[in-house]
């Protein structure tokens, strides 16, 4: 068995492509998650790796071979998949427990390990992303303010409409009245 860690594979549509990328070349992927590739193969040869490594580029993916930044990844993409993916009842979170249990490493060490790599805050990273989850509900209009407050974990509407100004400048009323939503939205992987 062999493991892989790919930068950029936030959704459901990027674990597809880098599983037709690995089958392509050979390779028997037996488990694709967000950032993670399991495959059944114990070795990889250095000119399929090397092929592998373009292939990914061109796709806009990354092979990571880094420790830390294989464990910045781990980060990001536990953060996206329960923002983005994540069971919608459970959205009163302790993020610092979340990471530190899933992740196995103290919190203090991966927030000062995030920060210092990106540049920004770990609590900020997941402000951003739970930002563009809003923008995300309001561009499809299923939910009102409330629904999306609660959905994901902010105490009220005034808390979500107050970091939703700070990080895009609008309320969400005013992005909405704007119809720019569409236009202020960002891919999960450029968040930052």
């Amino acid at each position: 068995m062999t493991t892989l860690y790919i930068k950029n594979m936030v959704c459901d549509r990027c674990k597809l492509v880098v599983r037709q990328e690995l089958e392509k070349l050979g390779l028997r992927p037996e488990h694709v998650s967000l950032g993670e590739v399991t495959l059944s193969d114990e070795h990889i040869s250095e000119s399929v790796q090397k092929q592998l490594d373009e292939n990914l580029l061109n796709l806009g993916f990354e092979r990571i071979d880094d420790r830390k930044a294989r464990l910045i990844e781990s980060i990001k993409n536990k953060v996206i998949d329960i923002i983005h993916y994540g069971d919608p009842g459970n959205r009163k979170l302790n993020w610092s427990d979340i990471l530190s249990e899933g992740l196995h490493y103290e919190y203090n060490y991966l927030s000062n390990l995030f920060s210092s790599v990106e540049g920004i805050t770990l609590e900020q990273y997941i402000i951003r992303q739970k930002i563009e989850k809003v923008k995300e509900l309001l561009f499809y209009d299923e939910l009102n303010l409330s629904e999306i407050a609660h959905k994901l974990g902010y105490s009220s509407v005034s808390h979500l409409s107050g970091q939703f100004k700070k990080i895009t400048g609008f309320t969400p009323s005013e992005l909405k009245k704007s119809r720019t939503i569409d236009k202020s939205r960002k891919s999960l992987d450029n968040i930052s």
